[in-house]
């Protein structure tokens, strides 16, 4: 499919001038092959007032921003462009203080709420699993704690993530905020992230044992040679990355209960970390913001700055 997008700010700020031309955008992005009613599935539409369509089979009106991250928004589609472009225009990302000078909004929680949105649509839905030989370990977010021992914590954050190989280097990634590291929580990571009858590769996790479906490959540090390599090379990278991202971009100020979101945006970055235009990044966030669900406010967690 002809992937369409601007390449440059001023094509972006040229194309994207008023609010018809993002909502013919938003159409062409959410029915590529035509319309289609989400409630019936019918083709035939007549345009209405209020930029509304009508379904001619089961007469349902519908919205293009109806069902995606910009229904009931009372920011103009043109800001959420402008937003959508400078996130991914940002090879670090942006804070949401910065995208409030940037778009010059009334308010921080303004700026924080729609960047959060965002990240809620970078992650496609029904994306592929990893696949071949995946290295999968955990990592902790927080400050540093005493009188704890081993994997235990009180206050870190505990995360999970898998690395996908590519010959000696590195494929696509995926993160996860998890509770715990009991076999539920690991086992199930791992068939959400990663395709059945690949390789997994840990280290001596008892929690990793029984892993079904996979070739599970488990390397024990006492068992390797004292010049081995790094066990998980892949792996420890990615969390090197993602600490230096969270600790630079976002100054460390990032709370557990919306650490996913963090994760997910940085998963997005990663996996497009090769792609030479940042207008296709663009794209692909535009693209994937009609796909997702809306992300009421409510639903977001408490955030006060």
């Amino acid at each position: 499919m002809y992937e369409d997008f601007p390449r440059t700010l001023w094509e972006m700020e040229q194309r994207f001038s008023d609010e018809a031309a993002c909502r013919q955008y938003l159409f062409t992005l959410r029915w590529p092959e035509g319309f289609r009613c989400p409630a019936c599935g019918a083709n035939k539409r007549w345009a209405m007032r209020g930029n509304l369509w009508l379904c001619a089979a089961c007469r349902r009106q519908v919205s293009v921003t109806a069902g995606t991250i910009f229904q009931d928004s009372h920011l103009p589609l043109t800001t959420w462009f402008r937003a959508m472009w400078f996130i991914t225009s940002q090879k670090n990302g942006v804070s949401a203080l910065g995208l409030q000078r940037v778009l010059g909004l009334g308010n921080y929680r303004t700026a924080w709420t729609l960047l959060h949105k965002l990240r809620r649509a970078m992650i496609r839905p029904g994306r592929d699993r990893l696949r071949g030989t995946v290295e999968v370990d955990e990592a902790y977010w927080g400050a540093e704690e005493s009188g704890v021992r081993g994997r235990q914590t009180l206050r870190k954050a505990l995360l999970i993530v898998a690395a996908q190989a590519d010959g000696e280097g590195m494929g696509r990634i995926r993160l996860r905020h998890i509770s715990d590291t009991s076999r539920a929580a690991l086992h199930g990571f791992i068939t959400e992230s990663v395709e059945p009858g690949s390789t997994v590769v840990s280290d001596g996790l008892q929690a990793y044992r029984e892993l079904e479906g996979y070739t599970h490959r488990r390397h024990i540090q006492k068992h390797q040679p004292p010049n081995a390599k790094h066990l998980l090379p892949r792996v420890h990278r990615v969390i090197s990355l993602l600490k230096r991202w969270l600790l630079g971009t976002h100054q460390g100020a990032v709370d557990h209960e919306y650490l996913q979101d963090y994760l997910d945006e940085f998963t997005f970055r990663f996996n497009r970390r090769k792609s030479a235009s940042r207008g296709k990044l663009f794209y692909r966030l535009a693209q994937q913001s009609v796909q997702v669900s809306p992300v009421p406010f409510d639903s977001l967690p408490h955030h006060k700055r």
